[in-house]
């Protein structure tokens, strides 16, 4: 039986309410509405307020009694809407979290839980509500432009370096949530707190950084600095962000400056490449004239080696040839005229001449006659085996050695200027 059929709880054939059973199920929502407007519109149509229920005299006509008012119908529908706003109370308890997000469970506005994802359930309003905090999702904050580098907003862009230069610097942070709760209740504008906590550790930087630095080698140490500065602050604040990255989009000068600017970086590679020739000649010159040095140097000490070992032979020799000089002077002295002789006549030409002829003068130039001789000695070895060999000519022999004569007056001579140097002496 459906729940709007006019007879629930109604005896049948009796459409105008007489006699009823016992209610056996929740009445019918429109009947009731009917019998609480025909009872109200019974009551108010009464001419005599203290006559009989149902009696209708004043007409004439057979009017149809009242029915008297009964409250438990009244009270009936009253529960019945009580109970359905009860239900869609409770029911709006309900919520769903999504996979990258996270539930903050307040009560009475307080913090009291945190819920992961998927459907939960929650004290109604106002004893309990919740928040849907988005835990994965990468945030961007635009310091010095916005949306596009052209865009620029110099008011945040402008900053002063510590050789008293300004540039223009545009970067973009990019964060993540590390504690919702932190995020939600220790934050009044998370994204204005970012941006000032990174314009500030920024500007701290490049104030402690000369130009040429900021703007050339330095861009990513610039922006890991900035980084773990502005981790350190964020984190001191507990505001539950952490920083991913922070990226450098642009730094420059002012375009007040800019055709000054490029021709100051010109002259600085102007300069760079001036000093990078030089060094290159340096490296081809400083190693050439280190090896002559060394080479100097060896040489030197190896003339050095040499004039010591002369010297320490000479004066060995001198020594020995003085031991022997007290033994037997005059013939240490002879022996010493002669190596002196032989040693300067075997470096001159040598002429023989016959002083006792009878006018006829003999003029033997002995060096090319000893020439012509090694010539042919050996000329000799070349000629062929298989020839005969023909008998030897008789040449003349020639020799270095002093002809007796002049041995005798040379050695007379050197007697004599002994004699006079020991006189002198004495």
């Amino acid at each position: 039986m459906s729940l709007n059929d006019p007879q629930w709880g109604n005896r049948g054939g009796d459409g105008g309410g007489g006699g009823r059973r016992p209610n056996q199920g929740p009445p019918d929502l429109e009947q009731l509405w009917r019998d609480l407007n025909r009872r109200l519109s019974g009551i108010f149509e009464r001419k005599q307020p203290g006559g009989p229920r149902g009696d209708d005299s004043g007409d004439g006509g057979g009017g149809r009694p009242s029915a008297p008012f009964n409250f438990r119908f009244l009270g009936g529908g009253i529960g019945l809407l009580l109970a359905l706003v009860l239900v869609v109370w409770l029911a709006s308890g309900f919520y769903i979290v999504d996979e990258s997000q996270r539930g903050l469970v307040l009560q009475f506005g307080r913090y009291k839980a945190s819920v992961e994802s998927g459907l939960r359930w929650r004290l109604p309003y106002p004893i309990q509500s919740h928040e849907l905090v988005n835990v994965s999702g990468v945030r961007t904050i635009e310091i010095g432009y916005r949306g596009s580098e052209k865009n620029k907003i110099l008011k945040e862009a402008l900053m002063l370096t510590d050789d008293e230069n300004i540039i223009n610097i545009q970067f973009a942070v990019q964060y993540i949530l590390k504690d919702p709760v932190d995020y939600i209740f220790n934050n009044r504008n998370p994204d204005e707190a970012v941006m000032q906590v990174a314009e500030t550790a920024i500007r701290e930087i490049v104030g402690k950084n000369r130009m040429d630095f900021v703007l050339y080698e330095g861009r990513e140490q610039i922006a890991v600095s900035a980084a773990k500065l502005m981790q350190d602050v964020l984190d001191r604040y507990k505001t539950g962000i952490l920083i991913s990255k922070v990226t450098m989009q642009n730094a420059q000068p002012p375009e007040q400056v800019q055709a000054a600017f490029d021709d100051a970086v010109k002259a600085s590679q102007d300069r760079e490449r001036q000093k990078n020739e030089g060094q290159a000649y340096a490296n081809d010159v400083i190693p050439k004239a280190r090896g002559t040095a060394a080479r100097l140097m060896e040489e030197a000490e190896g003339y050095r080696q040499r004039v010591i070992a002369t010297a320490e032979g000479d004066a060995s020799r001198f020594r020995q040839v003085n031991s022997e000089y007290v033994k037997a002077p005059e013939v240490t002295r002879s022996r010493m005229y002669l190596e002196t002789m032989q040693q300067v006549y075997s470096n001159t030409t040598k002429v023989m001449v016959d002083s006792k002829g009878q006018g006829n003068l003999l003029y033997l130039p002995l060096d090319k006659l000893l020439q012509a001789a090694g010539a042919g000695t050996a000329a000799a070895p070349a000629a062929s085996v298989s020839e005969a060999p023909a008998p030897p000519r008789p040449t003349p022999t020639v020799s270095n050695e002093v002809p007796p004569q002049v041995a005798e007056k040379s050695e007379a001579r050197s007697r004599e200027n002994l004699r006079q140097r020991d006189r002198e002496a004495r």
